[in-house]
């Protein structure tokens, strides 16, 4: 493929969803296997949506996963609303050419010629010859339109079912149909990868290219994301924010890997891969046009194979934005190795390392709960004497616990239990023997006093 310019046109709306990070991938993607350009096109003449931040959203969200200007692949932003001219000469050519008319009709009125509120609408203004008005396309009353798409084949729109749609208000403003592809003629663009919902808006755009004396470009519709329930993933009731999946330590390269994987697949059962492998795979034929499935739970199993991948320097400095200012780097660096093969996301660092930081541990209640129940303080208080003899290495450590809790007829991993809430303040966390040996004998002895202190058991 040579020339090709493929666009990703968002509408800015406080929120980046994660569908269309999925085509802003797909399409850059495309651009860049085919040595073309990713064109971005801010779609911002709702003015009701029309806020700097939201744009800049937008921008942030795609540098995070890489579709960028770093890359020569990548033009833009460009700004809908800079277009306009151009959408209102469209306008006009297209009422001159007779391919459109101006229509007053109103939806009450329509229901009352036609007697039904679900018809469309009935061409009542089409020989009128109003000056004023919406501005309507006339569709042809024959013949069948198709838009030969590159994941669903060619799809077949009648045009006896298609009204005239409006492509202009009564203000001359125009609308989403006209004036997205008035945009795409502008900019030359060659190819329009979205989601199935535009579809419908398709067949109309096949009908506005060739009126406006351009060739359609190539289509492809990108399957809906739905949710565990199989429902469309909606910003109401699932969590689709590409921003929050940032904020809780999403790393960008799991990311981009698992959204490529939602309706296409590089073969051969592979799924962990960098975007510089997937990328030659990639073809656009090769997407499923059935519906995909969001599996936080897998993304997260990515995510995690991602941060285990990471160099222990780059873990660490991954982390600090979860971690407090004047936290110990050289202390964090000790339990860093233990706490990367554990985390699912970077937010939870700071659960599984904050107690080697605080004072006193954050006591969780329910852990507290749990773990006090096994003859919790024959066990603390035998292990705190074993403690100001003991070795401190961390197989000493495990030795002496699991003979302390031998002693009361317990296995290791329920005598730890309250020790490691004692310690911690929670029941799970990072492997308890090395976490004491850098926690310290000190912390360690004035911790579990305090833990037989709260059970009311001072003085044993």
């Amino acid at each position: 493929m040579t020339d090709v310019r493929v666009r990703f046109a968002p509408s800015p709306t406080g929120m980046f969803h994660v569908g269309g990070a999925r085509t802003a991938l797909f399409n850059w993607a495309l651009a860049e296997q085919s040595g073309g350009r990713f064109v971005l096109r801010v779609e911002d003449t709702d003015a009701t949506r029309n806020r700097p931040e939201w744009t800049e959203g937008i921008i942030s969200a795609l540098d995070w996963i890489g579709v960028n200007g770093t890359n020569p692949a990548f033009e833009g932003p460009y700004f809908q609303s800079a277009y306009e001219p151009q959408h209102r000469e469209a306008v006009a050519k297209l009422l001159a050419d007779g391919r459109a008319y101006y229509c007053d009709c109103t939806r009450e009125a329509l229901v009352a010629r036609t007697g039904s509120e679900h018809r469309g609408y009935d061409g009542h203004c089409r020989e009128r010859g109003l000056t004023e008005g919406a501005v309507r396309f006339r569709t042809p009353d024959e013949g069948v339109t198709i838009v030969s798409d590159l994941i669903r084949g060619d799809v077949e729109f009648p045009n006896e079912a298609q009204e005239d749609f409006v492509i202009a208000r009564t203000d001359g403003s125009p609308l989403y149909v006209l004036a997205n592809a008035v945009d795409d003629i502008t900019q030359n663009i060659t190819h329009v990868v979205r989601g199935e919902e535009h579809l419908g808006n398709a067949a109309k755009q096949m009908l506005l290219w060739p009126a406006l004396g351009a060739n359609p470009p190539v289509w492809a519709h990108l399957p809906v994301i739905v949710n565990e329930q199989r429902k469309k993933l909606s910003k109401r009731r699932d969590k689709v924010a590409l921003e929050d999946y940032r904020a809780e330590g999403y790393l960008a390269e799991a990311m981009v890997n698992y959204l490529m994987l939602l309706g296409w697949g590089p073969g051969e059962d592979r799924e962990i891969m960098p975007w510089s492998e997937m990328v030659p795979l990639f073809r656009l034929e090769d997407v499923n046009s059935s519906s995909a499935f969001f599996d936080e739970k897998k993304l997260r199993a990515f995510n995690g194979e991602y941060i285990r991948a990471l160099p222990l320097e780059t873990f660490e400095e991954r982390c600090a934005p979860y971690l407090e200012d004047g936290w110990d780097r050289e202390l964090f660096s000790k339990v860093a190795p233990l706490a990367q093969t554990r985390i699912g996301v970077l937010s939870e660092i700071r659960q599984n390392v904050d107690f080697l930081f605080l004072d006193e541990p954050v006591f969780d209640q329910a852990s507290w709960d749990k773990a006090m129940k096994n003859s919790p303080v024959e066990i603390i208080s035998g292990y705190l004497a074993r403690l100001e003899l003991v070795s401190w290495d961390t197989e000493s450590l495990k030795e002496a616990l699991e003979e302390v809790g031998a002693a009361h007829g317990l296995k290791l991993g329920k005598a730890q239990a309250p020790v490691r809430v004692a310690l911690t303040g929670r029941t799970v966390g990072l492997p308890l023997f090395e976490s004491i040996e850098v926690l310290g004998r000190e912390r360690t002895q004035d911790r579990l006093r305090a833990a037989l202190a709260r059970l009311g058991a001072v003085g044993v």
